[in-house]
């Protein structure tokens, strides 16, 4: 086990950080949370979430106002459009998962709200109510993910591109015509959007793979076969456990994640017993390739072009109605 080490013995004296994974992972004390952070701690807490991906603050007795200033720190909050949140603080998300109210479906390998044109930056999570087994997080550094790739793999995957949307977030509509209404309007205001399958971390220029099995829907310009042989390819990148950490929770924790750098999958093998966690959400920007963006015509080099976006096509019977 590494010993502890300062995180810099002249900007922030009091922190303390110690690595808890060979790959991602540190454990930071010497904090107190429940006071206003001097801002030589917010930076090298900042520059430790970059490189490590996952900090985890042991023995935070937290409010949530402390967890949302803790939050503010690093940018602003955002209030996530589908998640169960305080009455009154929508940047506030609680999850109280218990008997009669199963867990949602975060047990999926994803970086949080892909399906934004800026996805968020970090996600701050303290509990509050553990069970007695089970209810872990697990995270997998993708950065090394991309890292473990050959060179050839690297080259082909750098500057294509995917489509991202909310779909396991559709089913929470109700299919009647209220139910369709209301999905129609969130489809309008969180249409499907384009990232990188490579991004380039914006704090340490790190290549990171950027698609998640929640969110990712193909690969853009690709046939659908391609499209979806290289995503399950790459999705099966999480399966790595060297690149992975599995964080055990105690009462009054804090974890404070990158999803820029990594993905997380909650384990939901607790239910019915009681997990009450309380979550801030912190803006992003958006994503940015490794490398130039793929032309579609490289990506279908021997595939006659879409229909669609030919001037001299065939009028449709939709166009004429």
């Amino acid at each position: 086990m590494a010993q502890p080490a300062h995180l810099s013995t002249i900007e922030a004296p009091s922190l303390q950080l110690r690595r808890i994974g060979a790959f991602l992972g540190a454990e930071i004390t010497g904090v107190d949370l429940t006071k206003p952070l001097e801002p030589a701690a917010v930076a090298a807490i900042g520059r430790a979430h970059a490189e490590h991906g996952v900090l985890v603050f042991p023995r935070q007795k937290i409010s949530p106002e402390d967890l949302k200033r803790f939050g503010r720190y690093f940018g602003e909050l955002t209030v996530h459009p589908f998640s169960t949140n305080a009455a009154d603080a929508p940047e506030l998300i609680v999850y109280d998962q218990k008997e009669g109210n199963p867990p949602p479906p975060t047990d999926i390998w994803h970086s949080d709200e892909t399906f934004r044109e800026c996805p968020p930056m970090g996600t701050a999570l303290c509990s509050k109510i553990i069970p007695a087994i089970g209810g872990d997080t697990a995270f997998c550094n993708m950065g090394a993910a991309y890292e473990s790739l050959s060179d050839k793999m690297q080259h082909y995957i750098s500057g294509l591109e995917a489509v991202h949307d909310f779909k396991p977030f559709k089913t929470l509509f109700a299919e009647t015509e209220d139910g369709w209404r209301k999905l129609r309007k969130f489809e309008e205001t969180y249409r499907p959007v384009t990232h990188p399958v490579v991004r380039a971390h914006p704090v340490t220029g790190r290549k990171v793979v950027f698609v998640n099995p929640q969110f990712t829907l193909f690969i853009k310009g690709m046939e659908e076969n391609e499209s979806r042989a290289l995503l399950d390819q790459l999705f099966r990148l999480t399966s790595s456990l060297e690149h992975q950490y599995r964080h055990r929770w105690e009462p009054d924790m804090l974890v404070f994640w990158d999803n820029r750098l990594v993905m997380h999958a909650a384990v939901h093998d607790y239910y019915p017993q009681r997990r009450l966690m309380e979550r801030v959400t912190i803006r992003g920007d958006r994503p940015l390739g490794a490398g130039e963006a793929a032309a579609g015509s490289e990506i279908r080099k021997f595939k006659a072009p879409p229909v669609m976006s030919m001037a001299t096509r065939q009028a449709r019977q939709h166009e004429k109605d």
